[in-house]
């Protein structure tokens, strides 16, 4: 009996690793223009929930538009949220259904210009403001270099104008200027020293340079992200790099404690890996946040073999 228990939890494993970002509930879709139908690439989809818990997270749209995201809880609903430089941004709460295909197609309007990730910016006759919204523009319609200068302009009218600091640094980012990104990145820092777009342009501008110590000092002061970790543990796991799973799961439940799911897949690693006391006490833990879960009989199983 003990034998066929025990093949049969290894098999489980192995499903597991194999099938690990199953999913609670996924959307996708495709984000057009509203007028002409064509496709927006890069755009712009978040998610936040709305109550018991705090979620964040963001991609972007392929070149065809299409987007998809992956929750881990979707039994409470989130605010979606669909944007893209000289759109007016879409919003929406939405309760995602279980088990089955979400899809989600969204049309943006032409509203206030603004370049990728900023604010639009009444101009009120502010030529700093105007020169900026005229850059936004520029950007949207792929003249980068004419872009760029605009944002110059403006800031050569307003050197404290951070909305132009910050399209530069994106911009340039875009480019693979990492130089030029970071030095306008810190330009916004010294303003706003908690605007977490321009330390995530740092950390990806730092790494892209080969400054590791730097990057890691720059990713400090960006929010851990639970549901993010997860996504990117799973992607470790299905690689085969229990390794980098381990330390992207660790991280995620120490950016959410109550990320039962987290520990519910840190166990089952450790147990593929034969660290037992460590696989009771990730399993354990689970079961203290789901006991009613799908997956508790399993967990319970498996710890009963780990003794």
């Amino acid at each position: 009996m003990r034998k066929t228990l025990a093949l049969c939890l290894l098999t489980l494993l192995f499903v597991v690793a194999n099938a690990f970002a199953a999913g609670e509930a996924r959307i996708n879709g495709k984000i057009v223009d509203a007028a002409t139908k064509d496709p927006i690439p890069n755009a712009t989809v978040t998610l936040d929930a709305t109550q018991a818990k705090t979620v964040h997270q963001e991609t972007k749209s392929k070149k065809d538009g299409s987007y998809a995201f992956f929750v881990l809880d979707g039994t409470i609903p989130y605010k979606f949220t669909w944007s893209a430089p000289g759109y007016a941004p879409h919003q929406e709460v939405i309760k995602l259904k279980l088990g089955e295909p979400n899809p989600k197609d969204v049309e943006l309007s032409k509203g206030d210009v603004a370049p990728e990730g900023g604010a639009p910016v009444k101009a009120a006759g502010d030529p700093a403001a105007i020169a900026y919204n005229e850059g936004a523009g520029l950007a949207n319609e792929g003249k980068t270099a004419e872009a760029i200068a605009k944002f110059e302009e403006a800031l050569k009218l307003k050197p404290a104008f951070t909305p132009a600091w910050s399209a530069l640094a994106k911009t340039h980012l875009k480019l693979k200027e990492y130089p030029k990104a970071i030095e306008a990145a810190k330009k916004v820092l010294e303003i706003d020293d908690e605007d977490t777009d321009m330390w995530a342009v740092l950390t990806n501008s730092y790494l892209a340079t080969g400054d590791k110590a730097a990057a890691a000092e720059a990713q400090k002061h960006l929010p851990a992200n639970a549901g993010q970790l997860f996504n990117d543990a799973a992607k470790a796991i299905n690689a085969g790099n229990d390794a980098e799973a381990e330390k992207l799961l660790k991280q995620a439940v120490a950016a959410d404690p109550k990320l039962a799911r987290g520990y519910y897949e840190l166990g089952m690693l450790y147990a593929r890996t034969q660290k037992n006391a460590d696989a009771k006490a990730n399993l354990q833990k689970y079961l203290e946040l789901e006991p009613d879960s799908k997956d508790a009989a399993t967990a319970k199983e498996m710890i009963k073999y780990l003794q």
